[in-house]
Parts: C-alpha cells; structure tokens; sequence
C-alpha cells in the first residue's frame, strides 16, 4: 500500500486534480442527494405561504406532498439529460472544457436557488433542481473519465475510488450545513440550497491550471505532442513512451473504427459480458438498500432514545460513517481489487439485511434491539461504502475501450438516474405496504450481484482495458467450452443408452 502511496505523492498535480475535479464533480451529486432532508420542511411551509398569496388557498397534504415530490424527483429528469448528452460534449470539446462550461448550470441553479425566497416562488427551486441534476448527470459522466485518463495505470483503482469519495463527502456536507446551527434554519435555507454554486465557482477558477486529458489529446486529436506535454504535467517530467505506446496500440486497436452509439454496443457481442457487468453492478448500486437503510435510520435512533432534536445531529454519523470508510477504500483497492471488493461488500451487506430485518422486527418485544438495529446499519452502510460505492462508478471507463467508452456511460448513468427516480417514488409506497420486510426485496439484488461478480467477472487490478478484455474473453471461452463438453456428453450418454434398449 506504501508504494502506492509514494507514486502518488510523486504526482502532486494528479493529487490537486483529484480535489479541483471532485469538489465540482461528484460531490455535487451527493450534496443534492442529501441537502433537501433539511431543508424540506422550510420549503413546504413557502409552498403553502405562496398559494394562500397567489390564491388565497391553503394546499392539502397530498397536494402539498405531491408538489415536493416533484420537486426532489426533477433532479432525476435533469441528471438524465445531463448524462445523455454528456457523451457527445465531451467527444466534440474535451474532458476539460466539458466539465469547465458544466459549472454555469450549478451557479444559474444556485442564484435561483438563494433568491427564491425573496421571490416567494418555489418554482425558482424546481428549476434550480433541474439545473442542478443536469449538472450533476455531466460530472457523474465526465469527472470519472477525466480522472482516470489522467492517472498512471498503476493508480487507477486508488483514484478511481475518489469519485465514490466525494460523493459521500458531499451527502456528508449536506447534512452537516443543514444542522440549525449553521445554515438549516427559516432565514439561512436559500443558503444551504445555494451552496453548489460556491463549489462549482472553485472548480471554475481552479480546472483552467490542469492540462486536458492525455488521451482524449492522443486518441480523439491525434496530436502526441500536446498528450505527451499533458502527461510531463501531470506525472512529471520523466520517460513515459510506454504509457503513449499502450495508448498508440489501443489507437492502433480501434483503427478506423468511429465511436460506437448506445444501440451499438448492446449488439456488440464481443463485450456482452463487460456491459452486463455494467448494468447489473449499477442497477445493484440503486436496489442495494441503502436509501432504504437511511431512511430507516431515524426511526432507529428515535427508538435507541434518541431526543428529537438531536436526531440531526446523531445522523451525521451515518455521513462521516459513510466518508470514513470510502477513505479506507481508497488505501486498500490496489491490494485487494475491485473483483474482491464487490463480491465482500454485496455478500456482507445480503447477511446483514437479513438481520436487520429480524432485528427490526424484534425491536417492540425486546428493549435493546434498537440498538442492535443501530450497529447493523453503520455495519452496511461501512459495508457499501467500503466497496460497491467506491469501485461501481469508475468501471464503464476500465472495462471499455475508447470507441465504446462514452455509450457505456450513458448506460451506466441512464441506469443510475432511471434507478434514483423509481426509488424515490416507490420506496416510499413499499415502506407502507411491506414496513421492514421491504429490506427482503433489496437483499435479493445484493445476494444476486453478488453471485453474479464471483462467477462472472474477472480481477481488474492493474490491468489495460485490452488486457481486461482478454481476461473476459479467456474466463467466458472456458465457461462455454465446459458446458459444450457437458452437452456433448450428456448426448453421448443419451444415445449409449437408447442404443442398450435397442
């Protein structure tokens, strides 16, 4: 692990590259994910306030919860555009420019967002969701590539876990801004709301110091003078002909062959295994439980004996949890690979949901069950963090080469977007119907990805995209020969013995 961290610390300006794309990257995301918790019954109030001053009518609870829900929701639909188009962005201006020119819809998003209350229009913050969701669908597209086209082979699985990182630092910041003693209070939420716009101006202002993508420069321009200037930048001045070398036989690979579309690459049966892959870890990343597992959270802590009002402050725990261990991730990926690292998380959290469920189940007959309930959700939420969420985001840009690399993001954040949506309408109508038991249907998707990565996927660790490609190719051609072999000798069998009846 120590040498790992020596080739990091010789790269100083890959390390100010992590902060300055994260910071304006991913964490937008999560900040968005947790900030309106806070903030919500601040705005429900302006809700009812503007149509009693517009319309001199008070609006209905499920009104009330109908118009909020939207609200929350649009960050979906904006995300999702965001993601659609962030692919043809990128291949027509960069990886930089793409992610510079993404900062303006969080800042406009952020003005709308701190003058809606003078306004009294809760409007201003529906489109200031959207404007945040499409610029938080470009970031969870493009701060991954930009990354790790950027970082040494060797690297790549340590920095690639810092975009899970700022992802939980976000949800952390939103739920530390939002406590009452800072900006969760009537006069400071457009505040708490706005804060994207600060940590979009930093990257705004910081981004333009780092170089463009190396290989976006060598595989999309073909100009090796300006990759070779870029990885001098980024990596130091040394030799790193073998680096521009992997990236001219990748370029050598794909000769005359143009980006591939969406439709494309699910025909493309010579990496049907890399996108399943794809689709069944990213569609686990939402189904997994862990919404539910917050959600949850309160009502184990009120139920531990936790006072009401300090249930803020006691949930922070859940977010530094979450940081924490994501920062673990981050130090033990190189030694112990992506592969082991899903299969433990997705297997640990299968067992837990089950013992969650049995715990909560108990918690009106035994008196210090909740307490139980309560270690077995840091216990999940360190067990998601601590793989699933540090190593999924990063995969569409390890296991594609570059022709398919952009459709395969647009999948993979498709899936995210489509994925938050659902859950967040209809989780709330399984936790009436099903209460803990909706615990069972999450623990299905974990055990079933789980199976899924052990018998399907390869390790990746230190390994080129081609190089992973073959690993695919190798462990699926023996997996299909052995099962020709059964078929070919269970035929064999069957004619033997129709032979010795007759």
């Amino acid at each position: 692990m120590l040498q790992y961290f020596a080739l990091l610390l010789d790269s100083p300006v890959i390390i100010a590259a992590i902060f300055t794309v994260g910071i304006g990257g991913t964490f937008q995301y999560g900040f968005d994910v947790s900030v309106m918790t806070s903030a919500s019954p601040f705005i429900k109030e302006m809700m009812n306030e503007t149509f009693l001053q517009r319309y001199d009518v008070s609006l209905e609870e499920w009104q009330s919860s109908l118009i909020w829900s939207f609200t929350v929701s649009i960050l979906c639909i904006g995300g999702l555009l965001g993601s659609l188009s962030a692919s043809l962005l990128t291949a027509k201006y960069g990886r930089k420019r793409c992610l510079l020119f993404n900062n303006f819809f969080a800042i406009l998003g952020s003005v709308l967002m701190i003058l809606s209350q003078r306004a009294l229009s809760f409007e201003m913050i529906m489109v200031g969701r959207f404007l945040y969701g499409i610029n938080a669908g470009v970031s969870l597209s493009v701060h991954p590539v930009y990354l790790l086209e950027c970082t040494p082979k060797r690297l790549r699985g340590m920095v690639g876990v810092t975009v899970a990182t700022f992802i939980s630092f976000g949800k952390f910041c939103g739920q530390l801004l939002g406590i009452r003693e800072l900006l969760g209070t009537l006069e400071r939420w457009p505040w708490l709301l706005g804060f994207n716009g600060f940590t979009a101006l930093v990257q705004l202002l910081t981004l333009p110091f780092l170089p463009e993508s190396p290989k976006f420069l060598l595989l999309e321009r073909g100009d090796r003078q300006a990759c070779e200037k870029a990885l001098n930048k980024l990596w130091g001045s040394k030799d790193h002909s073998a680096a521009v070398e992997e990236m001219l036989e990748e370029k050598a690979s794909l000769q005359n062959i143009q980006n591939r579309s969406v439709m494309e690459l699910i025909r493309d049966q010579t990496v049907r295994w890399q996108l399943l892959t794809i689709i069944v870890t990213f569609v686990t990343l939402q189904l997994c439980g862990i919404n539910a597992v917050y959600f949850y959270s309160f009502d184990v802590l009120r139920a531990a004996g936790i006072q009401e009002d300090q249930l803020g402050h006691t949930a922070l725990g859940t977010g530094l949890c979450e940081v924490m261990t994501s920062l673990a991730c981050f130090m033990i990926v190189e030694n112990a690979g992506k592969k082991a690292l899903l299969f433990r998380g997705y297997a640990g959290m299968t067992v837990i949901l089950i013992i969650l469920t049995i715990t909560l189940y108990l918690e009106s007959l035994v008196s210090w069950m909740p307490y139980c309930s309560l270690a077995l959700i840091f216990l999940f939420i360190f067990m998601f963090s601590g793989g699933p969420a540090g190593v999924t985001a990063p995969l569409p840009g390890e296991l594609f080469t570059q022709s398919f690399k952009s459709a395969a993001y647009i999948i993979a954040c498709t899936i995210n977007w489509v994925g938050l949506f659902l859950v967040g309408m209809l989780f709330p109508i399984m936790v009436e119907k099903m209460d803990y038991f909706c615990f069972l249907v999450f623990l299905v998707f974990c055990a079933g990805c789980a199976l899924f990565i052990w018998f399907n996927v390869p390790e990746t660790k230190n390994q080129t995209v081609l190089e992973i490609a073959e690993a695919f190719k190798k462990m699926h051609s023996k997996s299909e020969e052995k099962s020709g072999k059964e078929l070919t000798e269970h035929k064999i069998n069957i004619i033997n013995l129709y032979e010795t009846k007759f």
